[in-house]
């Protein structure tokens, strides 16, 4: 059952606080994107994407806020009409009073964000920031840390694989290098290359990167595993929607269950 007197309000300053606004890049667009902060909460629902099966699935449910990790609106919009899937999408949520909140690469820096958990996921101690945040010694962008013990870069592919449940990985690297110091960037995030060598990490773990990434890393001396952009983020998302339940007794939060990785992979 629905908590009856919380707002969309409630749950955005909650969100705030979590993942501070001021810790998103300046090219982002994160916070309440859709809807107005003094409609109920009603139910709900945290999504990776917020694509036309998610909002159906958000409006079927009685939802009242989305939280979608990227950010529905990027660009400016100079219509909204049922020619494109994002006007699609944004018809259903408007029709069905649906507010929709983006928390992106502030949830992603936060100091409880998703880089956090997922180096917490590998195992890692002495986690810290890759790109310190000065005013937050805790937040920052990306993340490193220390295996308990060194181990080679086999080894630790099977330690990713097992913890994001996935079948693939890529990687870049000889097998039979040692690693110890880990970093991690969710989500595309190649950039933080050069970070990870500035705190002599033998791997970056990201989602995805760019061929000539690749070939920059193999130069540099520094693995780098690609183990997909939702398989990165996605865990994150539904330990949200258990965060949100938790915090707030009597709301029904839960993540989405028709969201799904666009990118399949073929393996033996």
């Amino acid at each position: 059952m629905a908590h009856p007197s919380l707002t969309v309000g409630d749950i955005a300053r909650f969100l705030a606080e979590l993942a501070p606004p001021g810790l998103s890049e300046p090219w982002d667009n994160t916070g309440l994107l859709v809807g107005d902060e003094n409609s109920p909460a009603r139910n709900v629902l945290t999504c990776l994407t917020l694509t036309e099966d998610v909002a159906e699935e958000a409006a079927h449910a009685g939802v009242g806020l989305v939280v979608s990790h990227h950010p529905l609106l990027f660009k400016a919009v100079k219509r909204i009409t049922a020619e494109s899937s994002e006007g699609r999408t944004l018809l259903t949520l408007l029709k069905a009073g649906i507010a929709v909140y983006s928390p992106h690469t502030a949830f992603d820096s936060a100091a409880q964000g998703i880089n956090r958990r997922l180096a917490s996921k590998f195992g890692l101690s002495d986690i810290r920031p890759l790109r310190p945040t000065g005013d937050e010694s805790p937040a920052g962008g990306g993340r490193f840390g220390r295996l308990p013990e060194a181990v080679p870069l086999s080894e630790f592919l099977q330690v990713v694989r097992r913890s994001l449940g996935v079948d693939a990985l890529g990687y870049v690297g000889q097998l039979d290098r040692s690693v110890r110091m880990v970093a991690v960037a969710c989500g595309a995030a190649a950039e933080f290359l050069d970070d990870a060598l500035h705190h002599d990490c033998d791997v970056l773990v990201t989602g995805e990167a760019r061929f000539h990434a690749c070939l920059d890393a193999r130069a540099k001396g520094v693995a780098m595993i690609l183990a997909g952009h939702y398989a990165t983020e996605r865990p994150a998302v539904e330990e949200l929607a258990q965060l949100i339940a938790a915090t707030f007794p009597g709301l029904v939060a839960a993540a989405s269950r028709v969201e799904s990785d666009p990118l399949k992979w073929s393996t033996p």
